[in-house]
């Protein structure tokens, strides 16, 4: 296998992480801001005791994507850096603002155990950003599959604001949408009783936006990505779809039937099967159809340093965040 496949298949093996983890993370974010009903209060309480003991640790993984990227495939990542420089900044500045405000909002005052004003406000920039962010970064997604952003003679070209079409929005509305089933779902295992339920009604919600969100960017594909498409349905990422198309099946029965685990199990496969599917149906591309694999990677002694130094770093990065979720994340003992 070429080393630059090896590098790649890293990197979106890191695109997975990312998504799963800080995925929910941002859903976090979006059921703050939606959170409705009389324990509306103690939803938004639930959400910030199991996003605090983490906090924006998972970006780890954004920022191990950026250094594969930049490192393995440099003509990528600067024709990336340019075409999309709008989307990026906005998401980036999105990341900043979530994480700054969910702190600020932590250390606001209260007044008789209620949310001060500027409490309120923080919250809701938390919420606004975490909805804008995983949106823009769907969007981005669509816009290196399309054949919008080009890359011709070393210069960045595009048709309009390739992040900006039908199917980029509606990939955006996916990604948000995939967003806010992941946190709902771990939600039902961080929570009891009535909160438990309450977070299981938007889990199905979000799974049902999931669903319509795919459906309606079919046809999106089959009209404006048709390498895409045809990527999508062959031999080699249709059967990892399917399984995806499975799991999302049984991640959704076992939430009807009150089996939390095997939701979470089964929809980190779904989330995974998704991303690995869309990878292996873009390739040999990063950005189609100019850039591939082969013409935009770094050279190859660049290549073994990379494959030699990643093991190198997750030995030390792995356990760290084993450590940190052990620490932070595990129920308090009986006996303490």
């Amino acid at each position: 296998m070429p080393l630059e496949v090896v590098v790649a298949a890293i990197g979106l093996l890191g695109v997975i992480t990312y998504a799963i983890l800080a995925g929910a993370d941002f859903g976090g974010g979006i059921w703050d801001l939606l959170a409705w009903g009389p324990r509306r209060t103690q939803q938004r309480e639930a959400i910030a005791h199991a996003v605090g003991p983490v906090w924006e640790a998972n970006h780890v993984w954004l920022i191990f994507i950026i250094v594969v990227l930049f490192t393995g495939f440099p003509t990528a990542f600067a024709a990336l850096s340019i075409g999309l420089f709008a989307p990026f900044h906005l998401a980036l500045l999105g990341i900043i603002l979530r994480g700054a405000a969910f702190v600020f909002r932590a250390y606001s005052p209260q007044k008789e155990q209620q949310p001060s004003q500027s409490s309120q406000r923080w919250g809701t920039i938390f919420g606004a950003a975490s909805v804008i962010t995983p949106v823009i970064l769907g969007m981005t997604l669509s816009a290196v599959s399309a054949g919008q952003l080009r890359v011709i003679d070393g210069v960045v070209q595009s048709e309009g604001i390739v992040w900006m079409t039908p199917l980029a929005i509606a990939m955006g509305l996916l990604a948000l949408a995939l967003c806010a089933y992941l946190a709902a779902v771990y939600m039902t295992i961080e929570t009891r009783d009535e909160l438990q339920a309450d977070f299981r009604q938007r889990a199905l919600l979000a799974g049902t936006a999931v669903v319509g969100l795919s459906l309606l960017s079919l046809p999106l594909l089959y009209f404006t990505a048709q390498h895409l498409w045809e990527g999508l349905i062959s031999v080699r990422a249709a059967p990892v779809l399917t399984i995806g198309l499975l799991a999302a099946l049984l991640s959704g029965w076992a939430l009807l039937r009150w089996r939390f685990q095997l939701a979470r199990g089964a929809a980190i496969v779904q989330i995974s099967c998704l991303l690995a599917g869309w990878g292996i149906a873009q390739y040999p591309y990063i950005i189609y159809p100019d850039i591939t694999l082969a013409t935009a990677s770094a050279p190859r002694a660049t290549l073994i340093f990379i494959l030699v130094a990643l093991p190198l770093g997750l030995l030390i990065l792995l356990p760290s965040l084993w450590f940190l979720f052990k620490v932070f994340k595990s129920a308090p003992r009986e006996d303490a």
